[in-house]
């Protein structure tokens, strides 16, 4: 039997020596951690949430879960409207949604579906009391104790077994629709006699008490309920069997219900609000982006939308996203060209020069660093205005006639020229780096063969700096798909990009969806592109000096 290797300490060699590489692996992995932690924060998690954000949807089933639930066996390619009990959920989840002031954001959301949502939820939203009160008036004038909220928690409040079910399912609704924890101690819990009694107006009135308790730090013995609580009892009674009821307010339960009070037509009452709930629309956009999860928002971003009948393209006046993203690819395509073009012969004047003579050069093409964006592009913008300094002097020298100037700003021109001039410091000095290693006696030696000055710039020299081309193009393309003040500045409305329409969703349209979408779409293209660079290219090849 072999004899196995033992270190000096008497352990095998061979987990010795695997101890000591997982120690300095560990030593390694502390050292980059702090820069990993960086990375994660600053670049993984952004990334990540504009990737959930683009397809994230649960504000509809948040804010409407029983209309959603109502809505779901609802054809809603047909012609007719929704049943009664679709009005009637709506109703009420659009009650607890306007007194948490939830109801405007999902306006919001839908109007960037159908235009007029945002005006119609928040009209509807300051109507309800109006219809809560057909039914809490009639109440209150039967009997005036129902006007005093130690009624209605004496009467919802447990006596014996509680509910739990019930008030854990209101606790998640509330939480839900409020984006904040309801999981706070509240002085009630519903009584499982009347909730199964009475389960509409149990339900309402453990939301409301939910609400208050954990959202407002209010005690749900000492106050009022919402008026909703009212219609959701007078319902309950038109089916309730209280023969056996013996607790608290039995009788005034039986006098009410004897009475046979009035319940809203919430089909008549939402119709009478505003016309556009009878209609269609607005119905069949609530059940269409009902999930909680869509698509919708990438098929906005390329001038498609969802309908009940499947995917559609948007109107035409409204088809421009995928006409700036084909600008945005092809300007930048532009923009990376006229910077070889003219960063080409610049990185080799530096290369090439003495160093003296290179060095002032190089401060030169560092300079624009060290001035602002917001200058450099307001001073183009000076530039090429038709009264501008170029125009000028195209005029003065007698280019062009005076009431002939060019039209050089609030178009392509002007972006492309100002962006070129903004960018090409980063084409020049990736192309200068890599020329700096190029030997001059590979150029002398080709001629010493018998190759002339070009042949030895095309055969020898240039192959050399593709390299240095490689790696500006890259930074350089990356860099100008991404510009959106430039564009916004001296672009107009025919020279912005795709860019310049996802800061307005961002800054002021707040379509967030829309906007992480549209980048999302921009990072996958520029992955595309630079898996095609590695394949025709070879990414191994792009050197930065």
């Amino acid at each position: 039997m072999a004899e196995v290797m033992q270190a000096a300490d008497g352990t095998p060699l061979k987990r010795s020596l695997a101890r000591a590489l997982r120690r300095q692996k560990m030593r390694a992995l502390a050292l980059i951690a702090p820069l990993l932690l960086f990375v994660l924060i600053t670049f993984i998690v952004p990334i990540a949430s504009m990737l959930f954000r683009s397809v994230e949807n649960d504000i509809v089933a948040n804010t409407l879960p029983y209309t959603v639930e109502a809505l779901a066996d609802w054809d809603a390619t047909g012609t007719d409207l929704p049943p009664a009990p679709v009005y009637e959920a709506m109703f009420y989840d659009m009650f607890l949604a306007s007194e948490a002031k939830r109801h405007t954001r999902l306006g919001t959301r839908l109007n960037y579906e159908t235009t007029g949502m945002s005006s119609l939820f928040r009209q509807s939203g300051r109507n309800m009391d109006d219809i809560a009160d057909l039914s809490y008036e009639p109440l209150e004038d039967l009997d005036d104790a129902w006007d005093d909220g130690e009624t209605w928690y004496a009467l919802f409040n447990t006596r014996g077994v509680s509910d739990t079910t019930l008030l854990d399912d209101q606790r998640k609704r509330v939480a839900r629709l409020s984006g904040a924890a309801a999981d706070a101690e509240i002085n009630f819990a519903p009584d499982a006699e009347v909730s199964a009694l009475l389960p509409l107006a149990a339900r309402e009135y453990t939301a409301w008490a939910v609400f208050v308790a954990t959202q407002n730090n209010r005690d749900p013995a000492e106050r009022d309920p919402w008026e909703s609580v009212a219609p959701a009892l007078v319902t309950d009674l038109q089916r309730a069997d209280l023969s056996g009821y013996v607790g608290p307010a039995a009788d005034m339960l039986r006098a009410a219900q004897q009475a046979n009070l009035p319940v809203p037509d919430f089909t008549q009452e939402f119709g009478a609000m505003d016309e556009d709930w009878a209609s269609l629309e607005p119905w069949q956009t609530i059940q269409t982006h009902s999930g909680t999860y869509t698509s919708g928002y990438f098929l906005n971003a390329i001038d498609a939308q969802k309908t009940p009948d499947g995917v559609a393209w948007q109107p035409e006046e409204k088809q421009i996203l995928l006409t700036l993203f084909g600008r945005t690819i092809w300007m930048s395509l532009l923009i990376t060209f006229s910077c070889i073009a003219l960063g080409y012969p610049i990185a080799w004047l530096l290369a090439n020069l003495p160093m003296r003579q290179a060095n002032v050069l190089l401060i030169l093409v560092l300079l624009p660093f060290w001035t602002s964006l917001l200058v450099r592009t307001s001073a183009w913008k000076v530039m090429l205005q038709q009264q501008g300094v170029i125009n000028d002097v195209l005029v003065w020298i007698g280019l062009v006639a005076d009431d002939g100037r060019l039209i050089m700003i609030n178009n392509q021109f002007g972006t492309i020229v100002a962006m070129t001039h903004i960018l090409l410091p980063f084409m020049i000095l990736p192309m200068y780096s890599v020329m700096q290693t190029i030997p001059p006696s590979y150029l002398r030696a080709a001629k010493s063969l018998g190759a002339t000055n070009w042949t030895a710039f095309w055969r020898v020299y240039f192959p050399q700096s593709v390299p240095g081309i490689g790696a500006g193009s890259i930074l350089v393309f990356i860099l100008s798909i991404g510009y959106y003040i430039t564009p916004e500045i001296v672009g107009g409305t025919k020279g912005v990009f795709i860019s310049n329409r996802i800061a307005f969703h961002i800054s002021s349209s707040l379509n967030w969806g829309l906007a992480a979408a549209l980048g999302t779409i921009l990072l996958a293209a520029v992955l595309v592109l630079y898996w095609a660079y590695d394949k025709i290219v070879g990414i191994d090849n792009v050197k930065l000096g």
